[in-house]
């Protein structure tokens, strides 16, 4: 598995910076955004350094396919409300303007009450 050392993401995923974890795996971390936009926001991230999705390949099909099956049932354990009266939004920032911070591929998932802050 590779991973960046300067990568502030791949520090987490080694537990070198704390995070409040919600889920994990042999390929996935998932954990709680710092500075949330929503109710419920947690990042889904693949544990090998992918620095954004323009650098996917078709090797990481399966992976991805895993990151967005994995999302709802996250979001709903999270708090999320159900479809179709609730729900959440899957975000990928993808480049500078994209408005990716941090190049480490990451899924946001974002939900509960509207109106949120930002997003």
């Amino acid at each position: 598995m590779s991973s960046d050392p300067n990568c502030v993401f791949c520090k987490i995923i080694e537990g070198k910076i704390p995070s409040r974890k919600v889920y994990e795996d042999d390929d996935l971390f998932g954990f709680h955004d710092i500075s949330p936009w929503a109710p419920v926001h947690f990042m889904l991230v693949p544990k090998k350094h992918i620095a954004s999705m323009a650098q996917l390949t078709p090797d990481d099909a399966a992976l991805m396919g895993k990151i967005m099956t994995l999302a709802p049932k996250l979001a709903l354990e999270q708090g999320c409300r159900p479809y179709p009266d609730g729900g959440y939004r899957v975000v990928v920032n993808t480049g500078t303007e994209g408005g990716q911070e941090v190049h480490h591929l990451h899924v946001h998932v974002m939900g509960g009450p509207r109106p949120w802050l930002r997003g």
